[in-house]
C-alpha cells in the first residue's frame, strides 16, 4: 500500500487525525479576512465585464505579421474606443472593442483590414447587443436562486436543516472568493465565467455531501453512548474522507489547471481563460470549505441543541472520573452503543 493510502486507511480507523473542529475559529478567520478582500476587490476594481454584457464588436483576422501592440493602437484609433487584442493559436487576432454599432463596426472593420493588410471579406465580424448580455446575466441569477433553493430543501430532507445552512453558507463563500479572483486579477467576465461559475456549484455540494454522509453515519444514536461528543464525532467523518477529498480535487484541477496555464497562457485562446480560472479557484474554495468551513459550521449549530449540551457534560464527566482514579482511555468501544464511525475504528484497530 503507498503511504498515501496506508494515511487514508490510519484516518479513516481514526489512529491518526487532524483537529480541523477545534481550531474551527482559525479557519474562519482565514475565510472573513479572504472574503472581505475579495468583496474590496469586487467594491474598488468592479469586474472587468465582457463585451457580451456591455455590447460591442469582435472581430477575428486571418494570420497576420502585425503584433499584438500594434493591432491595439490601430484599433483604437479606427474605433476611438478602448480595444481589447488577443493572439490566436492560428497567429490570427481577436480584436474586441465595445460600443460600437453596426454603422461603426462597418467602418472599423474597413479600417482595420487597411491596417493589417488583410482584405476586408477576410475579417470576421460578429456585433453583440447590451440587451443580449442583460438576458444572460437575468437567466444566471435566476438559475443560481432556483439551484440554492432546490439545494436547501433536498439537504433539509437528506439530512437535516443545520447542513443545509452551512452547505449555503459554504457556497456563497466560494462564489464570493471566485468572483473575487476576477476583480483581482482582471480577467474579463463572459458567458464562459458563468458557465464555470454554476459548474463549481455542482462539485462543491459534492465534496461537502460526502463529509455529511459520513458525519450523518458517525452520529447516528450518538446519545446512547458517552464516550465522544458531536464535535469529535464530526472530527473523525472529516479525517475519515480527507483523502479521498485530496484526490478528487487534485484530480480535478490538473485538467483545469492545463486548460488555463497552457490553454489560455500559451495558446492564447480567450474563451478557455474565461472558463478554466473561474473553475480553478472555485474548485480550490470549494475543497477548503466543505472541510474547514461547512462542517464546523453544523458543529457550532448542533452543539446549541439540549441534548448535545447534555451529552457532552456526561461525556466530560466520564473522563474526569476515569481521570481520577487513573484509569487509561479504552482502545475498544462496544459497537452497540456507539456511533458507526466510531464502531468502524474500533474494529479496525481489533483486526490489527
Amino acid at each position: 500500500m503507498s503511504k498515501l493510502g496506508d494515511l487514508g486507511a490510519k484516518l479513516y480507523r481514526g489512529e491518526v487525525g487532524y483537529d480541523f473542529i477545534g481550531k474551527r475559529f482559525l479557519w474562519y478567520g482565514v475565510s472573513i479576512l479572504i472574503t472581505i478582500t475579495a468583496i474590496v476587490a469586487l467594491a474598488v476594481q468592479g469586474l472587468n465585464m465582457g463585451i457580451e454584457f456591455k455590447g460591442g464588436a469582435v472581430f477575428t483576422t486571418p494570420k497576420t505579421a502585425v503584433s499584438v501592440a500594434r493591432a491595439t493602437e490601430d484599433a483604437e484609433k479606427a474605433s476611438g474606443h478602448d480595444a481589447i487584442v488577443q493572439q490566436l493559436g492560428t497567429g490570427g487576432l481577436r480584436i474586441q472593442i465595445s460600443g460600437l454599432d453596426t454603422d461603426s463596426a462597418a467602418s472599423v472593420k474597413k479600417q482595420l483590414a487597411a491596417d493589417l493588410k488583410v482584405t476586408e471579406t477576410q475579417i470576421n465580424a460578429d456585433l453583440v447587443g447590451p440587451s443580449w448580455g442583460e438576458q444572460i446575466a437575468n437567466k444566471a441569477w435566476t438559475g443560481l436562486g432556483v439551484f440554492m433553493v432546490l439545494v436547501v430543501i433536498y439537504l433539509a430532507i437528506a439530512f437535516e436543516w443545520r447542513m443545509a445552512v452551512a452547505a449555503l453558507i459554504a457556497l456563497i463563500h466560494d462564489l464570493t472568493i471566485t468572483v473575487g479572483v476576477y476583480a483581482l486579477v482582471g480577467f474579463e467576465v463572459t458567458p464562459g465565467t458563468v458557465i464555470g461559475l454554476l459548474t463549481i456549484l455542482g462539485y462543491s455540494l459534492y465534496d461537502t455531501v460526502v463529509v455529511f454522509d459520513g458525519l450523518k453515519e458517525g452520529s447516528k444514536d450518538i446519545t446512547k453512548q458517552t464516550r465522544y461528543t458531536f464535535s469529535e464525532i464530526a472530527n473523525r467523518s472529516i479525517n475519515g474522507t480527507l483523502v479521498r477529498s485530496i484526490n478528487t480535487t487534485v484530480v480535478a484541477l490538473l485538467p483545469v489547471a492545463a486548460l488555463l496555464f497552457i490553454g489560455g497562457g500559451f495558446l492564447g485562446a480567450g474563451m478557455l481563460n474565461d472558463i478554466s480560472l473561474s473553475l480553478f479557484v472555485g474548485l480550490a474554495a470549494g475543497a477548503y470549505s466543505s472541510i474547514f468551513i461547512a462542517t464546523p459550521l453544523v458543529v457550532d449549530l448542533k452543539e446549541r441543541e439540549p441534548a448535545m449540551k447534555a451529552l457532552k457534560k456526561r461525556v466530560l464527566a466520564k473522563r474526569a472520573a476515569s481521570a481520577a482514579k487513573g484509569e487509561p482511555a479504552e482502545d475498544d468501544l462496544d459497537t452497540e452503543d456507539t456511533p458507526q464511525v466510531v464502531a468502524q475504528g474500533s474494529q479496525g484497530r481489533r483486526r490489527r
